[in-house]
């Protein structure tokens, strides 16, 4: 099951021991920051979890997959996330068994 947004608030709220009114502001806020943060073009460093990045992709040809028609996709940025040596080896250690 995905981490959502209510449960982020959630936790935010048991560990925290905030309201549940400022918890979601503290969650709302946050996500506000990172969002501005990328849509600048900036990368987001977090250390121990990762690195949010802006890649720029060019203009390409692509294919329809349903009518296998030729189109151009037009230029765009997008988000890449690159995780710290810190999660990946967290990661990999947890799923050995």
């Amino acid at each position: 099951m995905a981490l959502t947004k209510e449960r982020i608030i959630d936790s935010i709220y048991h560990q925290v021991g905030l309201s549940k009114s400022q918890s979601r502001i503290v969650a709302e806020k946050l996500l506000e920051i990172m969002k501005q943060t990328l849509k600048s073009g900036e990368g987001l460093l977090i250390s121990g979890f990762g690195k949010f990045v802006i890649k720029k992709k060019a203009e390409r040809r692509g294919r329809n997959p349903q009518t296998t028609k030729d189109l151009q996709l037009r230029a765009r940025r997008v988000v890449v996330f690159k995780t710290s040596g810190v999660l990946r080896n967290k990661i990999n250690k947890g799923s050995k068994g």
